[in-house]
């Protein structure tokens, strides 16, 4: 008797892909001062360190603003700000200083926590910081001086990708100086930005009081392109959100993704254990900003047999599906469309055409458990009829034992045997005695 695998098991078996296409690449985490501030912050250091124990290499840039303000509110200095960017006086400099400089020493320490019976146990994890980022003032717009906020003018890349090679993880404030030795506050969106596109990153990663960027109904919008970002923004701006940190981020997501930079996600401070979630899961748990989608629709090709046996097995040994070999997959692969996401086959169908009769046949339609409730079964069948069509077929049928509603839901209706192809009836198995849906296409 063969016990039931533990919910445990499940999830590091599910993780596993993840774990292996996220090694060895570059991730930035934005850190903002909000998520800093919150009570799960001790759970977000504790998930960073996992994620370097995992081989992936970290840049973590921390912001500090709601503690600059906390700051500059205690010592009665008023706060500036002039198009949303805050200006930093001689008087507030120092207070930004002293904000950036406690919570550089704080997360340091946190990650180099190392304590029996605490998730960081014998992590020893080394962090780096320093003078990475060489800064310049913003200068004077429309006749207000910025005085000592500035930007971003050179990142040290070599020397960030010496760290890394060394096994640290990077982290960098928003604290950085010029040139001149003079010292100058940057947003950390920016340098997380920027930092990003120079060193070619796989993922930045962002933090904001809700769980990614929402929908009218408060739910997860999972993907968004540029174009979807500028809308969500002004949106938000309608709203008088101009400085939030999910706006914050998406800004920078949409210049970060423009130049390169694969993915930017977008999670909650609130939730513990998003990171994990939204790293190693198939659909994550936030916003993911692309350029294109992380679903793909293709004909499959010999190398997606492993994933194709994956889907089809199960169903074989409930009887839904005939038994395929692998030999006669790897024959009639081109037969097959697949639905990929992240590397992995999440669905799959087959289109068999018998040109004699101008019909064809959809066979092996299998999604995987996690999206069967959702899209993917109209998606194949979308993407089936297109390939059909481009066939010049004018029929699809379908011989099923289990789906026949959903396929009348469709269109499909109950045909007989004899309006099967002639080579296709013949191989009919009437001890199955599957029922036969057959749809026009013109």
């Amino acid at each position: 008797m063969i016990e039931r695998t533990t919910e445990l098991v499940q999830c590091f078996r599910h993780s596993v892909p993840y774990i292996n296409a996220h090694r060895g690449k570059t991730f930035v985490i934005m850190l903002s001062g909000e998520a800093i501030k919150y009570g799960n912050f001790s759970g977000i250091i504790n998930d960073i360190g996992l994620l370097h124990s995992l081989g992936i290499r970290l840049i973590v840039v921390y912001g500090s603003c709601p503690q600059i303000n906390a700051n500059l509110n205690e010592k009665k200095i008023k706060i500036i700000y002039h198009k949303y960017v805050r200006i930093t006086d001689i008087l507030s400099l120092e207070q930004v200083k002293q904000a950036a400089g406690r919570l550089q020493l704080d997360i340091t320490a946190r990650l180099s926590m190392s304590l029996t019976n605490t998730p960081l146990q014998g992590a020893n994890i080394n962090v780096v910081s320093g003078n990475f980022i060489i800064a310049q003032p913003l200068g004077v717009d429309d006749g207000i001086d910025y005085c000592h906020s500035g930007r971003v003018r050179r990142i040290d890349k070599k020397a960030i990708d010496c760290q890394l090679n060394n096994g640290s993880i990077v982290l960098i404030g928003p604290v950085a100086v010029s040139v001149t030795g003079e010292s100058f506050n940057l947003t950390s969106e920016e340098i997380a930005t920027e930092v990003s596109i120079k060193l070619k990153v796989e993922k930045m990663i962002g933090f904001c009081g809700k769980q990614g960027v929402v929908d009218n109904k408060g739910k997860t919008i999972s993907e968004l392109f540029p174009d979807d970002i500028k809308n969500k923004i002004k949106k938000l701006e309608k709203k008088g959100n101009y400085i939030s940190s999910t706006v914050r981020f998406l800004r920078s997501a949409i210049k970060a993704c423009k130049s390169g930079v694969n993915r930017s996600h977008l999670i909650s401070y609130h939730k513990n254990g998003a990171l994990l979630q939204e790293l190693f899961s198939r659909d994550g748990i936030g916003t993911q900003i692309v350029m294109e989608s992380a679903e793909k629709i293709r004909r499959a090709n010999i190398h997606d047999i492993g994933g194709i046996l994956e889907l089809i097995r199960p169903l074989e040994r409930e009887g839904i599906l005939v038994r395929r070999s692998r030999e006669q997959l790897e024959i009639e692969v081109d037969k097959f469309t697949i639905i990929e996401r992240d590397n992995l086959t999440i669905a799959c169908a087959a289109l068999y055409p018998f040109f004699k009769e101008m019909i064809g046949e959809m066979a092996c339609v299998a999604v995987h458990p996690d999206y069967r409730n959702s899209s993917r079964g109209d998606s194949l069948l979308k993407s089936i009829k297109l390939n059909a069509i481009n066939m010049k077929l004018r029929k699809i049928f379908v011989l099923t034992t289990k789906s026949i509603h959903w396929f009348q839901e469709r269109g499909f209706v109950l045909v007989n045997v004899d309006m099967l192809p002639e080579s296709r009836k013949k191989m009919y198995n009437y001890h199955r005695c599957s029922k036969i849906l057959m749809i026009d296409l013109i």
